[in-house]
């Protein structure tokens, strides 16, 4: 029973000594907390494009490669470029496909808030026409009918950016909102003259044209002006019969000027999931194809809208450790929770070590007040006795000796409580001398009397 009641006693401190690092914890846990990202959502909207085009091929690969993570991509059409840059300001969807060089109006102050992951693919600019004069210079397109997209297309603005640097106004009448079969169409049958397309090689619209009778290709003559005047377009080559070699179409090299399709979301999206995001365009869009290298695309190539800090560290150094190695929510779980437990073990370490001392101190306290009594009182004897006290010495040492014999305190500590009564008595005999000694003073006093 006397044992169960030290070990109570040495919990109790125990307790009395945690509590304080208990608190503190707790308060770092609520501070620690505020730095903690939240979970990020599991499902995604991204807005691509026409069904027919290469933006709503490239989303719903993306959604079954993120699906497998345990993340919902959901992909919606739109018009275009423009339009998927504005649903994506204005949280309509959390991510999409904008062409490079697709051009805001500025009231709409769309790009603060915008952000790109970058390129996953080149997307080359197409000027097919009809007839027998050769064409290698865009302003020989002025006054014919050209087809130059859809409103709020992105190869309607590119187009009307490339014709107005060549004096062809963008309100010229000439210039009409048709665009991929539909142009095709039209020019086939001479309803127009010429077409802008934006799209793959291996796009129906372009295997079309490449193919139709009397349809031919504009090669740029001038692309190194158009590189320097719009810095978000590229070089590219279609090889001399590549498309068929035995009627060897096309008869010549063709220069072709190449914008990039470019993924983008807002500066708000969770960094994690722009990290899935980025994997996903690595798997999609890393193959080599016709006109790119191996590898070559995901990259940083349009500088149009600000790179996404997420994507400039995995540009630089691949996934983040954990998504490398761990499934991707347990990865997420863990990376929370290291936000969280790191600082805390850094705050524990000195505390945990500090405990002891803690408790050390707490158990002797309790022995050092009696000691702090005791000296008072031996100072007291030694500085101002006086024999008429006697009675009052002794009790004060009575009530140290009781306080010190019912001291609870920890096993570890009752040597020091046997040590203290050792020293009550010391004290004790040493009243007793002092009283001896004051008495045979007084004995000698009375007998010189």
């Amino acid at each position: 029973m006397a044992y169960l009641r030290a070990r109570l006693v040495a919990l109790r401190y125990l307790l009395a000594t945690a509590w304080p690092i208990v608190l503190i914890t707790a308060i770092g846990l609520v501070v620690a907390y505020q730095f903690v990202a939240p979970e990020p959502p599991r499902r995604l909207i991204m807005t691509s494009g026409n069904e027919s085009g290469a933006y709503y091929a490239y989303a719903h690969r993306y959604a079954a490669w993120m699906a497998a993570k345990g993340v919902t991509l959901e992909v919606r059409t739109s018009p275009g470029s423009l339009e998927n840059l504005r649903r994506v300001a204005h949280d309509e969807a959390d991510v999409g496909f904008a062409q490079a060089g697709s051009v805001v109006p500025p009231e709409d102050g769309l790009p603060a808030t915008l952000r790109s992951l970058g390129s996953v693919s080149y997307e080359p600019v197409w000027v097919f026409y009809r007839g027998d004069r050769a064409i290698n210079k865009l302003y020989q397109l002025q006054g014919l009918r050209v087809a130059v997209g859809e409103e709020g297309s992105g190869i309607r603005g590119l187009a009307l950016q490339l014709l107005e640097a060549n004096d062809i106004k963008p309100d010229d009448p000439h210039l009409l909102p048709l665009a991929g079969l539909n142009a095709a169409e039209a020019l086939q049958q001479g309803q127009i003259d010429a077409a802008f397309i934006i799209a793959a090689q291996e796009a129906p619209v372009v295997q079309v044209l490449l193919r139709s009778p009397g349809v031919r290709v504009v090669s740029f003559s001038q692309v190194d002006a158009y590189l320097r005047r719009f810095p978000f377009l590229s070089r590219i080559v279609l090889p001399r019969g590549v498309v068929d070699l035995v009627r060897d179409l096309p008869p010549d090299d063709t220069v072709l000027l190449a914008t990039t399709a470019n993924v983008v979301i807002r500066d708000d999206l969770h960094p994690a999931l722009a990290s899935l995001l980025l994997q996903a365009m690595t798997e999609v869009n890393g193959q080599g194809g016709f006109f790119q290298r191996a590898g070559e695309f995901p990259s940083a190539k349009d500088q149009t809208l600000p790179l996404a800090e997420e994507a400039k560290r995995y540009y630089q150094s691949g996934p983040p450790f954990l998504q490398r190695y761990l499934p991707f929510w347990l990865a997420v779980l863990v990376e929370r929770l290291v936000v969280m437990i790191l600082p805390l073990v850094m705050l524990l370490l000195p505390l945990l070590k500090f405990a002891p001392t803690l408790y050390s101190w707490r158990a002797r306290s309790k022995i050092f007040r009696c000691y702090g009594d005791l000296k008072f009182l031996e100072n007291d004897l030694r500085q101002h006795f006086v024999a008429d006290r006697f009675q009052e010495y002794v009790d004060r040492l009575d009530r140290i000796e009781e306080d010190a014999s019912t001291r609870h305190v920890p096993l570890a500590f009752t040597d020091q409580l046997y040590t203290l009564r050792e020293h009550i008595n010391l004290v004790r005999a040493k009243l007793y001398r002092l009283l001896a000694g004051e008495s045979a003073h007084a004995t000698c006093h009375d007998k010189e009397k």
